[in-house]
């Protein structure tokens, strides 16, 4: 088993559904998007550079999704922290996952690497 695989398996119910559901979400949404593991995380690459990549929240463990390049972005959803120039999306996983949202998400990411 791969360390991304392992990673994934490891998981604990819920964050493993929601984990893998990301997983699917991210790749159903562009061909060009392939997952490496970088960093010791999932990390997704779009064409060869780093696009976004998936983690969980040190005192909630909710997943989320952290959008390189995406300090211009302007959406409530989206939480800057720390962090200079990526924003990330918190996702519940006890909660249905607002799918459309993270498309739009990526779609206003993908702006930034053309």
């Amino acid at each position: 088993m791969t360390d991304l695989n392992q990673f994934y398996h490891d998981l604990p119910e819920p964050n493993r559904a929601c984990f893998l559901a990301i997983r699917k979400i991210a790749l159903d949404y562009s061909y060009d998007l392939d997952e490496r593991w970088k960093y010791k995380l999932p990390f997704f690459y779009y064409q060869n550079k780093p696009f976004c990549y998936i983690w969980k929240d040190k005192k909630t463990t909710f997943p989320y999704i952290t959008f390189v390049r995406s300090q211009n972005i302007n959406r409530p959803e989206l939480e800057l922290g720390s962090r200079k120039q990526m924003k990330a999306l918190t996702i519940n996983p006890n909660e249905d996952i607002d799918v459309e949202l993270i498309h739009k998400i990526m779609s206003d990411s993908f702006t930034f690497f053309k």
